[in-house]
């Protein structure tokens, strides 16, 4: 029977790649990039090896802590257990629950995630080359470490599956998950650079969690290569544990899942007060910006991205080399998240777009409004970080270059922006999505469309980002004021012709972007 489940996801992934040219280039790219990154790991772990023991368990723990909780908590908000094997489906052919747990867990590896935690996790008995002990129980720790991983997911996703059919659960948690996540690079950086002045805290804490459940296992090798064989059985008498009270779960929540009825939709949505449209009388222009602004306080979608942005400071902080030069960047990534955000303004109307189309909302007014509301909530932003890091940093020398370029990459992004949402709807989650799903197939066009739209923003920006590097290079003032009047000037100019293009777009084939938004899956 487990054979048969592997069988079956076998074919399905088979089935959906003939489908889908798009998925089929995805799985290429998806696999040039796993394997890129296996390499990458691969050498780390071989020049990790040629470290002392207690280094090289330090930082196993960690690392491998990290990928644990990823595996157990983003599918929450991300990925999710792939659906091709739902145990709803499965429960009329009573299947035994041995075999379907293994069967499940077993295809929860069939993947590129899964095959590339597989190797990589195997890959760390490169570390312990000089150990044959160490290296045999490394191997052993690895299949516990991806049982781990991928009973784990099965189980969190399994356990909380009642709540994740409620909207408020998937707009909170892919929030809640990802904002932690974006801060979880810098500050590794940053530990690195702290790692030889403090090498005692480093290692203590590592020791603390090489006993939590998400970090025994890869302690155990590291026991084992100092000789410590009584730490090496306590620590993986832990890591079976987990396990073993992982696949208990895991079995009592799929008792309840496959037994509960199947209930999908987001629920009685409530009626709310007309918000900003309250204001509003007797402009379209106004009506379309006012439905945007109630977008970017209550979806979700713009929201996530909202919360981003006051972690920007704390993230250049991490980056900063130590003379603010990082800082300087804070109004210029602020303006451009903000004014992306209207390129996928149209794919998030999805269905709600109609309203537009039927009651013949011009491209002028419909394009003016989308960026006004941005242009509402992304200015101030723009201003108040730009006048924020030089004074932070105390550059005040530089605050033209930094306001000329702030508000360049703002009305830029907005003008551009309008042509892509008009004319080249990405896939963005629907409504009533948590603000991180990917909807089947979506990734590679979502990449392109917006490598080309960056790529087309730098040739765009080039005079002011030429003008602001000599500015900050140089510490010539006539620079920096020659960047503000540049930067106000062609942002004004490429934003009305960002306007009038996308107008024209949308004019033209309204009822054809109503369609390939509706189609979008």
């Amino acid at each position: 029977m487990v054979a048969h489940l592997l069988r079956l996801r076998l074919t399905m992934l088979g089935n959906g790649l003939r489908r889908s040219t798009w998925q089929v280039i995805g799985l290429v790219l998806g696999a040039l990039y796993a394997s890129s990154v296996f390499v990458g790991v691969l050498s780390g772990l071989a020049y990790l090896g040629r470290r002392d023991a207690e280094l090289a368990t330090t930082v196993l723990v960690l690392g491998g802590s990290l990928l644990v909780l990823a595996w157990w908590f983003l599918p929450l908000v991300a990925f999710g257990v792939d659906g091709s094997l739902d145990p709803h489906k499965l429960a009329p052919y009573a299947i035994p629950r041995k075999d379907l747990l293994l069967g499940l867990a077993l295809a929860g590896v069939l993947g590129i995630p899964g095959i590339v935690t597989l190797l990589g996790v195997l890959g760390t008995a490169v570390v312990w080359a000089r150990s044959p002990a160490a290296v045999a129980a490394s191997v052993v720790c690895a299949l516990v470490a991806v049982a781990t991983c991928v009973v784990g997911s099965r189980a969190s996703t399994t356990v909380l599956a009642p709540l994740r059919t409620s909207r408020r659960f998937r707009e909170v948690a892919g929030v809640v998950v990802f904002l932690p996540v974006f801060v979880v690079v810098p500050a590794l950086g940053w530990a690195s650079r702290e790692l030889e002045a403090d090498r005692l805290s480093f290692t203590e804490f590592g020791v603390i969690i090489s006993w939590l459940p998400f970090g025994a296992v890869w302690a155990v090798p590291g026991d084992v290569a100092e000789g410590d064989l009584g730490m090496a059985a306590l620590r993986f008498a832990v890591a079976v544990g987990v396990v073993v009270v992982l696949v208990f779960t895991w079995s009592r929540a799929l008792d309840r899942q496959v037994g509960a009825p199947v209930r999908g939709g987001t629920g009685g949505a409530r009626v709310r007060g007309l918000g900003f449209l309250g204001a509003v009388r007797g402009s379209v222009v106004g009506a379309v910006a006012a439905r945007c602004l109630t977008y970017w306080v209550r979806d979700p979608r713009y929201a996530s991205s909202l919360a981003v942005v006051p972690l920007l400071p704390f993230l250049l902080v991490f980056l900063d080399a130590g003379n603010g030069t990082a800082l300087l960047f804070l109004a210029p990534l602020a303006a451009f998240l903000l004014g992306w955000i209207v390129s996928a303004d149209v794919a998030y109307d999805h269905g709600a777009f109609w309203l537009h189309v039927v009651t013949g909302v011009s491209g002028r007014d419909d394009r003016l409004g989308r960026v006004l509301a941005a242009g509402v909530v992304g200015l101030p932003v723009t201003l108040v970080f730009a006048v924020g890091s030089v004074w932070w940093t105390d550059r005040w020398a530089d605050l033209p270059t930094v306001l000329g370029t702030g508000v360049a990459v703002l009305l830029s992004t907005l003008g551009l922006s309008s042509v892509v949402s008009a004319r080249f709807p990405y896939p963005v989650p629907r409504p009533g999505e948590g603000p991180f799903a990917s909807p089947q197939g979506s990734a590679v066009a979502s990449l392109a469309v917006q490598t080309c739209g960056w790529l087309v923003l730098g040739a765009l920006l080039l005079p002011t980002t030429v003008l602001a590097v000599g500015a900050v290079v140089t510490g010539t003032a006539a620079l920096g004021w020659a960047t503000l009047a540049t930067g106000v000037s062609s942002g004004i100019l490429w934003a009305v012709v960002g306007l009038r293009v996308g107008a024209r777009i949308y004019d033209a084939r309204s009822p054809e972007l109503l369609q390939q938004v509706l189609a979008s899956r």
